[in-house]
């Protein structure tokens, strides 16, 4: 029933917008969840809602294309649900996530759908999916099928944690092809799953259970090495690709050499990659653990190697694979790190950090960042032009941001249900003043209507 409320148009005057391809003043009429016109001098009606947007840089609303919410791990669950995961995305400009779904064993894809679907309905943000074969069985190319007409087209497969989601691969070769048939797009997870587990249980046997030995179980290698691997079957199966969180300078190597040949492969990274390094794990268990995740963070030259392949577009688009769980969870591995759960929080801070550390230390432009995330996001998963761009006919998900905010990002300030952040004590500059969706304004000056939900998204092949 809440999104049966009256809506008033929209109009937001006085602001600089901002796409990708291009940067203009103008004013905006918002109706019926669209974007009806662009132009200027619009006067506002006695029924229209004014926002005055002086000084402030309009542009799409975010896209994050990897995240995680209520996700089911040995001990538990991640500390954010879809309703808890969903306002940290507000104050953070997000409007779309697109989260995953993870079959049990012998369960058919559209099952488990139909009940991650149920599980989202409390977002406050709109959402999308990415289904998981976690396993080859004859009936896989239907449900494939199914799925996509569902209005979900990219799939999600890993390399890694081979003892309950991961494909081996034959059967990672056998779902390229499926997928390569269908047009859809597939996301890899790159790790080199047995040789992991090798390194993981013979630190183990040898006593070696800190924190510490995380980064060492899973070396730049492990993910260099599955990159090249699944390359070579993409190139071999006609396999569109996607590698979610890319974070070794090694792997880049591999996948600029298959975009040089043309392969369709785009790539991934997330905002811990390109700020933080390895350091953080030779600290005390309680402050290495929320650093735990996978991959690693990697060296300072692996950040610098990442910012690099932003610049010459080897790495279109930013996720967060925002995953984070409270201290009380990750001490579930204070005695072997094999059992500290895997994942941190992010969403809320993505644009803040990439706006900090990209646009204004000139890394790279306010159009790149855009473009980062949303326009391309958008683009490769069949969301645009619908969304990630600012143009008549498009969907009113709007962010309008104040370049001038400060803060210093802390549990104590952060919004994700969690105890802990790894950005705690970083400075940023930047942030949503204002967010709409669906032609709703959500996010007003720090206030969240919570009347209004999101939406699923279905999305289309190209």
């Amino acid at each position: 029933m809440r999104n049966k409320l009256l809506i008033m148009p929209i109009i937001i005057k006085n602001g600089t917008i901002v796409n990708a391809d291009n940067t203009f003043n103008s004013d905006i009429i918002i109706e019926n969840g669209k974007i009806i016109k662009i132009t200027n001098n619009i006067q506002a009606g006695a029924k229209d809602k004014l926002i005055d947007a002086k000084n402030k840089i309009i542009f799409p609303g975010a896209i994050d294309p990897h995240v995680h919410m209520h996700l089911p791990v040995f001990s538990g669950y991640s500390a954010d649900d879809f309703y808890t995961g969903s306002i940290a995305a507000l104050y953070g400009g997000t409007t779309t996530i697109i989260d995953f779904v993870t079959p049990q064993k012998g369960e058919r894809l559209s099952t488990a759908l139909k009940k991650r679907k149920k599980e989202a309905e409390k977002s406050l943000v709109n959402y999308s999916f990415h289904v998981s074969p976690v396993e080859w069985r004859d009936t896989l190319p239907q449900e494939i099928v199914e799925i996509i007409k569902q209005g979900c087209t990219s799939f999600k497969v890993y390399m890694a944690y081979k003892q309950s989601i991961g494909l081996d691969d034959d059967d990672l070769y056998k779902v390229m092809q499926t997928v390569a048939k269908t047009g859809a797009l597939l996301t890899v997870h790159a790790e080199l799953g047995d040789e992991i587990e090798n390194l993981r249980n013979n630190f183990s046997k040898t006593g070696k259970t800190t924190a510490k030995y995380h980064p060492l179980s899973r070396p730049d290698y492990t993910e260099a090495l599955a990159v090249k691997k699944v390359l070579q079957f993409a190139e071999e199966t006609g396999c569109p690709l996607y590698i979610v969180h890319v974070s070794a300078k090694k792997s880049l190597k591999y996948i600029r050499e298959a975009q040089k040949k043309g392969q369709k492969v785009f790539a991934e990274t997330c905002p811990h990659y390109l700020l933080l390094d390895d350091s953080r794990y030779t600290t005390g268990f309680d402050h290495a653990a929320p650093f735990v995740l996978s991959p690693p963070l990697r060296k300072k030259e692996d950040n610098d190697a990442l910012w690099e392949a932003i610049a010459d577009e080897t790495i279109l688009t930013m996720g967060t694979d925002h995953c984070p769980f409270s201290v009380e969870m990750k001490r579930k591995g204070i005695n072997d790190f094999r059992y500290i759960p895997n994942g941190a929080g992010g969403i809320e801070h993505r644009l803040e950090l990439l706006y900090t550390y990209g646009v204004l230390q000139n890394k790279i432009s306010i159009n790149k960042f855009v473009d980062i995330i949303t326009t391309q996001p958008a683009k490769i998963f069949g969301l645009y032009p619908q969304k990630g761009i600012i143009k008549e006919g498009a969907d009113a998900d709007i962010v309008l941001w104040n370049t001038e905010k400060e803060k210093t990002i802390s549990v104590k300030n952060h919004h994700q249900n969690c105890d802990n952040n790894i950005y705690e004590g970083i400075y940023t500059k930047g942030a949503p003043e204002q967010v709409i969706i669906n032609g709703k304004l959500i996010l007003n000056k720090g206030e969240i209507n919570t009347r209004f939900l999101g939406k699923f998204v279905k999305r289309y092949l190209k």
